[in-house]
């Protein structure tokens, strides 16, 4: 039997943008992006096995299949909504949902929200994790930020500050291998390897016509990538705000004055335009950039 039911949140969006003939205006009503909403739909169609829509311009119509589907998902949904709840107390809840790369997410994003629930207790905000450069789709998400090079197209991007990138390793490490002076130094070392912080740009600034590491541990999560520095598994590449609890216990050090200024990713706050965002988004996002564009480092 639970193999045969399709997803309530799929009939939801499915009998929405039947009844307003348009996913953007279905998908404001759910206070959802409208491309969750084109998820749900093909959620349901691929359980269905069937197409219920066909895109008519900026419209959508319902196909055969799906005229005579609607009838039975309303009622069902009617069934569900008329049951009686004595113990269910109806409220309105503003809602943002935030998704953030888990690295940011510990040394940036969960300290600072504290003073967003002090100013808007009312709102409630949910947290949502994903891998930066490999999920990049807006899905259930009102805002997201992402650690990239800040090229999304049809969305809304905003950078929320840059930071400088250095070299840090564990001082065990250091015990192990020649002495480290210079960058030049850096060629007796392990180097870990990250798509999200590649040394190539970094050589550069070090005037090293080196070229980007193939070999050795590759760590695409920032925070990851630091415990494997602290770890003794090499030589990596980090910024201020994710190293300074480390630098200053002692666990790494930092290797030169050398400095990437203006690193290849940085953190941008994104989200899709609309004609119309809720209110509680806005005031999200206000204070996102509001909190990051005062950071400094």
């Amino acid at each position: 039997m639970a193999t045969r039911l399709p997803p309530v949140h799929a009939l939801s969006a499915f009998e929405a943008a039947a009844r307003f003939g348009s996913f953007a205006v279905a998908a404001e009503e759910l206070c959802i992006t409208p491309s969750a909403l084109s998820h749900r739909i093909r959620l349901l169609e691929e359980h269905l096995c069937e197409r219920v829509f066909v895109r008519e311009g900026r419209s959508v119509a319902l196909t055969e299949f799906g005229r005579r589907y609607l009838d039975v998902v309303r009622a069902a949904l009617r069934t569900l909504s008329d049951f009686p709840l004595p113990n269910k107390i109806t409220q309105n809840q503003l809602r943002v949902k935030v998704t953030v790369p888990p690295t940011f997410a510990r040394y940036m994003f969960m300290p600072r929200l504290a003073s967003f629930s002090e100013q808007y207790p009312e709102i409630e905000i949910e947290v949502y994790l994903f891998v930066p450069l490999y999920d990049l789709s807006l899905s259930e998400s009102d805002v997201e930020v992402r650690f990239g090079a800040g090229e999304y197209p049809n969305l809304v991007t905003k950078k929320l500050f840059v930071e400088p990138s250095f070299a840090v390793a564990s001082p065990d490490y250091l015990k192990t291998i020649p002495s480290i002076q210079t960058p030049a130094d850096l060629r007796h070392a392990r180097l870990l390897r990250s798509a999200l912080e590649p040394w190539q740009p970094w050589f550069e600034v070090a005037g090293l016509d080196w070229a980007e590491p193939t070999h050795g541990l590759r760590i695409d999560d920032l925070g990851l990538l630091l415990e494997g520095v602290k770890h003794g598994h090499g030589v990596g590449l980090t910024r201020q705000h994710f190293a300074q609890d480390m630098i200053r216990q002692g666990d790494v050090v930092r290797l030169f004055d050398t400095q990437l200024a203006t690193p290849p990713h940085a953190y941008y706050l994104v989200h899709e335009a609309q004609p119309s965002i809720r209110p509680e988004v806005q005031l999200f996002i206000n204070w996102m950039e509001s909190t990051y564009q005062q950071t400094s480092f």
